[in-house]
């Protein structure tokens, strides 16, 4: 059971009130008694004194006989017990009993004390009577000579019985002092509690953050002091959590505006933080308070953190794979929290604009080298031949040649437009620039067989581009419709949704497999290239549309089914952001 302060309080002053009543009834009986034995043993002396007159001769003489009548007779008035002693402690009379009866006194101490010409006091129980007496003894003395006791002797009955009502009356006024000085402990044990309370009461409320109390108190004590104190501390306290709250939400801000991931896990390995982005990674919301391995099963994160643990402050970084992206995890130990705080860096891009690049130099090395070996394997030809057959060597050497400025010209377009595009925004009828784009292709078309179906959304607005690249755009999405498309037609629509244009190119061509839809935007990336350096195709065109389409603040995507056909989708803003 929790004892309050008020029960201490009221308990200790309880109990020093009960203590001091006891005290003080014990020290009043004992002095009570002690007083009134002094009254009854000094009138027992002056009692002895009154008598010694009588029975002086009668002790001298030795008239046992009239001596122990005349003491039996005063005895019996008086209602005290009075005995008479000769010096060898023989008793010579006796009020109460037959002196020849009585044992000798010699060794009773009342009698030792008067032997020597001193007042003898005794208390002691009585054999004779069966009795607690009090005995006060006097020499007799003639002519300055002892010539025996005198002693007389009270019960000491009507003593205790008169000092057991005395303590009776002492008790009854004690325990009225108790009861009210109870009373008193009780306010005061009350009083003092209150403001315990209120002081408890409102540290509650601040451990529950609550800041907005304030502790006042009338009385200008101790009290008053702790609670003007107190409301400093809270003022105080509230002013550092909410600086404390402010930092810890811009804290909280920066590290979820972080793009990187971040762990922080304890020495068990549980996870006691982590950003939004590190959720993202592991693609899970509920996180927290969960080990780092049931969401990433990857040993080098092991590795990581027990090295983290072994290297106490030096900063560690190993690279792992999640869900198909690459990461940089870098681990560093906070020594002070006992925590290890890991960091996922996404190098996806980079990893695979590295990986871009080595293709990249392969492919051009690639599409420059056969063309080159081409020119020079007839060039060299030509150097040993006479006959008529100069011209066809010359063609050919001629179209590689083609294809070698068309990969370098195409190679400068890109470039350029991968260091900034500059628009020309101009108001552009997509309609009539669309309809001079289906002219150019007209001999192309013819020769294959296919035709070219335009399909306009009615009154459509001017779009705000650079015309001239988005026709470059539009122009390359059909030259490839009608490079890979042997039967069927080709359909280039266009409407307005909300305030964006979707421009689509639809052809029933070969398509494209599944594989490679992700990467047909990378450039030189090509499907079939024989079927491409056949066609003349440099690989660039899709990447240059791209880039195009994403000047102009729109995208580009692409749906097909092998041997079905290919959709590119264009959605444009109607004005260039």
């Amino acid at each position: 059971m929790k004892r309050t302060l008020f029960y201490k309080v009221f308990g200790g002053y309880l109990l020093i009130i009960v203590l001091l009543a006891l005290l003080v009834m014990i020290f009043t009986s004992a002095l009570i008694r002690e007083h009134y034995i002094d009254t009854l043993s000094t009138d027992l002396e002056n009692y002895n004194f009154a008598l010694l007159p009588g029975i002086t001769d009668l002790t001298d003489q030795r008239s046992c006989r009239r001596l122990d009548s005349l003491i039996k007779n005063i005895g019996a008035k008086s209602g005290t017990r009075i005995t008479v002693i000769d010096t060898n402690g023989f008793v010579l009379a006796d009020s109460e009993d037959d002196p020849a009866t009585m044992d000798n006194h010699n060794n009773r101490q009342e009698i030792r004390e008067a032997m020597i010409g001193q007042t003898g006091i005794s208390i002691r129980f009585s054999r004779t009577i069966r009795k607690n007496m009090l005995y006060v003894a006097v020499p007799i003395k003639k002519d300055e000579a002892l010539i025996g006791i005198l002693r007389s002797s009270l019960c000491l009955d009507a003593v205790n019985a008169l000092l057991g009502r005395l303590s009776i009356r002492i008790l009854q006024a004690l325990l009225i002092i108790v009861l009210i000085g109870g009373l008193i402990a009780l306010f005061h044990a009350s009083k003092l509690e209150r403001p315990i309370k209120e002081l408890v009461s409102m540290s509650r409320r601040i451990g529950q953050g609550d800041f907005d109390v304030n502790l006042f108190f009338k009385k200008n004590d101790e009290f008053k002091e702790l609670a003007d104190s107190f409301n400093i501390m809270v003022g105080q306290i509230k002013s550092l959590i909410i600086e404390l709250s402010n930092e810890k939400e811009a804290l909280d801000t920066i590290i979820s505006s972080i793009q990187e991931g971040i762990m922080v896990i304890d020495k068990k390995g549980k996870i006691v933080m982590c950003n939004q982005s590190f959720e993202r990674i592991v693609a899970s919301a509920a996180v927290t308070d969960k080990f780092y391995w049931e969401l990433i099963r990857q040993q080098e994160i092991s590795k990581l953190v027990q090295n983290a643990l072994a290297e106490k402050n030096t900063p560690l970084q190993t690279e792992i794979e999640i869900t198909g992206r690459t990461y940089i995890c870098s681990a560093s130990p906070l020594s002070r929290a006992n925590q290890i705080i890991i960091t996922f860096h996404d190098i996806t891009e980079l990893v695979n604009a590295a990986t871009m690049k080595k293709e990249f130099i392969l492919n051009i090395s690639h599409e420059l080298r056969t063309p080159l070996t081409a020119i020079k394997g007839f060039v060299e030809t030509l150097e040993d031949e006479k006959g008529n057959r100069k011209e066809q060597y010359i063609g050919i050497i001629k179209r590689h040649t083609d294809r070698l400025i068309n990969i370098i010209n195409d190679l400068q377009t890109l470039s350029r437009l991968e260091e900034r595009m500059d628009l020309k925004i101009e108001e552009v009828d997509i309609r009539k620039m669309t309809k001079n784009i289906a002219r150019m292709f007209e001999s192309a078309l013819r020769r294959k067989s296919l035709s070219l179906r335009l399909d306009f959304a009615p009154e459509l607005p001017l779009l705000k581009a650079d015309p001239f690249k988005l026709e470059q755009a539009i122009i390359n999405l059909i030259d490839n419709a009608v490079k890979y498309t042997e039967q069927g037609e080709i359909v280039l629509s266009i409407e307005q949704k909300n305030h964006d244009f979707i421009i689509k190119v639809v052809d029933t061509g070969i398509g494209i497999s599944e594989e490679h839809i992700p990467r047909i935007f990378e450039r030189f990336y090509v499907v079939d290239q024989s079927r491409s350096r056949k066609l003349g195709g440099t690989g660039l065109g899709l990447s240059i549309v791209k880039h195009i389409i994403q000047a102009h603040g729109g995208n580009i995507s692409v749906q097909s089914i092998v041997n079905q056909g290919t959709t590119f989708i264009i959605t444009l803003p109607r004005q260039a952001k």
